[in-house]
């Protein structure tokens, strides 16, 4: 039975919120250690680190780490005709909604002679990791490629945990969504040992390492990408997949138990809660969450997620209570389903993706909504971002000043190097005007 968090007639403040906002009992600091392990092998070791973790801790031996091309074309050929429909939709949908994401350089002039251009980089070389474990993502192949793609990043390595069920490839359909993407660079590795590889390289595959690493994974990838931060640049410390549904009166309780199941499915860990100022329908999707949990493939992991501390009903005195719990509490995906759901979301500061009205369920999302479903998790959303072209993007400013131009601040400079007691600062300045220097007049 899902928990109740009754804050009827109460006014708990943000800080008080964060408190109480249910969350999975997940610590990434824990894992750090044996993530640090397999790291530390793979940077001494290389292949042969890779091939001893993915039969120690997927359960089969790969033939080899690199896929061969080939293997990738067949992958894309043997996908059945509705999944590669389904793939080449998904991929222009979200190719069309991320392309508005790469902003355009812009010049600002600042005086005569002074200008400041802003333009956007993509990195060189990025690492997409794309998880294998109770389920299959090709989706997530889509997500990862196309933001970098569209951003203009020109070397990308993908990696995915090595199969049983195929002999310790990469699942074929995963090679396939890559395929059709037009990625070769595909790696039979998974977990923290992959995130490594990434970071640092691995010579005797002839892996160089990339400069960004992007992608969703368990714990172990998590706290892999924290540890090598700073080494490389990470999108995020990905989690569970979360979903809180704001829903009022108007609301369709079937709809609404459908939803928080569609996200409970993924894993023991998933987060669903539902928050509403309406009783009655409280208590009429746990009644259709009872029915349709039951009947689901993926029933025992359902109900374990459901039961969990990180998923909850929770009651409030009006949707307004019920935008400042959201906001507090940070969800991966938000589902407005309320009268005015318009209204909701001017109240809406932090969400990965918000899905609007009862037509916007966030499987949509998931798969065909063109936008993107790497999204931050774990209450990120407060402060971060999902996936983009913007993920790959690096802004940088570029100065170009006149001699007219910096003789009109030279004393300013002067004064605040002084100020700062860094004379060389303002020296670095006026020598160009000193006499004797090739530039003075």
């Amino acid at each position: 039975m899902m928990q109740t968090i009754d804050l009827r007639h109460s006014q708990p403040t943000r800080a008080e919120l964060a408190r109480l906002v249910p969350r999975a009992l997940m610590d990434v600091s824990a894992a750090s250690e044996i993530a640090a392990r397999l790291i530390a092998d793979v940077r001494e070791r290389g292949e042969a680190a890779l091939l001893e973790q993915a039969e120690r801790l997927d359960g089969v031996l790969p033939k080899r780490i690199r896929v061969p091309g080939q293997e990738i074309s067949r992958a894309v050929d043997a996908l059945t005709p509705e999944v590669r429909s389904a793939l080449e939709e998904t991929i222009s949908r979200v190719q069309k909604a991320t392309k508005v994401q790469v902003p355009e350089s812009t010049v600002t002039i600042i005086a005569p002679g002074a200008q400041v251009i802003q333009r956007w980089q993509p990195v060189n070389r990025v690492g997409l990791y794309v998880p294998g474990g109770k389920a299959v993502y090709p989706s997530s192949v889509v997500m990862n490629v196309v933001p970098a793609q569209v951003a203009g990043v020109s070397a990308i390595a993908l990696a995915s945990p090595a199969q049983k069920q195929f002999g310790g490839a990469v699942h074929p359909t995963i090679l396939g969504a890559a395929g059709l993407l037009g990625i070769d660079e595909v790696y039979a590795m998974g977990g923290a040992g992959a995130v490594g590889a990434f970071a640092y390289g691995v010579a005797d595959l002839d892996l160089d390492p990339v400069e960004l690493i992007t992608g969703p994974g368990n714990v172990y990838v998590a706290a892999a990408k924290r540890l090598v931060r700073g080494v490389v640049g990470i999108d995020s410390e990905a989690g569970p997949t979360e979903i809180l549904v704001i829903a009022d009166f108007s609301a369709d309780p079937l709809l609404v138990a459908a939803d928080l199941i569609s996200q409970a499915e993924h894993d023991e860990l998933a987060a669903a809660v539902l928050v509403t100022d309406s009783p009655e329908l409280a208590t009429a999707v746990v009644a259709e969450v009872d029915r349709l949990a039951a009947s689901t493939r993926h029933a025992a992991r359902v109900r374990i997620a459901l039961d969990g501390p990180q998923s909850a009903i929770v009651l409030v005195d009006n949707v307004a209570a019920a935008a400042a719990f959201s906001n507090a509490y940070g969800p991966e995906h938000l589902e407005i389903q309320t009268a005015q759901p318009e209204a909701v979301l001017d109240l809406i500061e932090s969400a990965g993706a918000i899905f609007l009205g009862a037509n916007s369920p966030v499987s949509l999302g998931d798969y065909l909504a063109g936008s993107n479903h790497v999204l931050p998790t774990g209450g990120q959303s407060r402060f971060g971002s999902g996936l983009g072209a913007y993920t790959f993007l690096r802004p940088q400013q570029v100065i170009n000043y006149s001699r007219d131009a910096l003789a009109e601040v030279q004393a300013q400079i002067v004064a605040l190097s002084s100020a700062e007691d860094l004379p060389a600062h303002g020296a670095a300045v006026t020598a160009r005007f000193a006499p004797g220097s090739h530039r003075a007049e």
